[in-house]
């Protein structure tokens, strides 16, 4: 007779004291339905427009005086029974109002916005299945930006995904109301001069 073993899978508190182990800092972990993925670790292009993406929503929830921006990947928990525990490379949340109600370890309140910056070596599998996480465990919006094409792709639940370019302006929609950046500023560095839009209808450069 075969007996049938239960399959264990990783808790998210089981997960943040593997993650905090002195062996394994300098490395990126997320938990996926009970199971670890390792992730690479970033690329200087990504922790510059990663930097950049959370200056302009700094600049706006200053403005407007609510919720927090995250960045560096900070977990949050999607799911239960088995744990799904990801980690945005920006997020906009709206569930503390003080910085003592932060959460000391994984939230389990979804951010509204949740902002993926492309790696080189990312998989669109991969990434387009983090994308689904967010949007089937509350998340209202993900941001998923090409450093390499320079567009930024916007996801909502029940919509068809929209496809931004250099030359368009990114908006919060009704998630980040009045939230406006133009998308040519998140690939440029603090010195340089950001270029302006060419017309639609300029010639081809020769």
């Amino acid at each position: 007779m075969t007996t049938a073993t239960a399959t264990t899978w990783m808790t998210a508190d089981e997960f943040y004291d593997l993650v905090h182990r002195p062996e394994n800092a300098g490395r990126w972990f997320e938990l996926v339905r009970g199971e670890v993925i390792e992730l690479p670790p970033p690329t200087r292009i990504h922790g510059v427009v990663t930097e950049n993406i959370s200056f302009h929503l700094g600049l706006y929830i200053r403005q407007r005086r609510k919720g927090y921006v995250t960045t560096n990947d900070a977990g949050t928990i999607l799911e239960r029974d088995p744990d799904t525990v990801r980690g945005p490379d920006v997020a906009y949340f709206t569930d503390a109002q003080a910085f003592r109600d932060l959460h000391p370890k994984y939230g389990e309140h979804p951010p509204l916005l949740a902002v993926e910056v492309l790696s080189p070596d990312d998989r669109v599998n991969r990434v387009l299945g983090k994308v689904d996480d967010y949007l089937n465990n509350g998340v209202r919006m993900v941001w998923l930006v090409d450093p390499e094409d320079q567009t930024v792709r916007i996801f909502r639940p029940s919509q068809p995904p929209q496809t931004l370019t250099a030359n368009q302006d990114l908006d919060g929609g009704d998630v980040l109301l009045g939230f406006r950046c133009p998308i040519r500023e998140l690939f440029v560095l603090p010195e340089e001069e950001p270029a302006p839009p060419a017309p639609s209808d300029a010639p081809p450069a020769s």
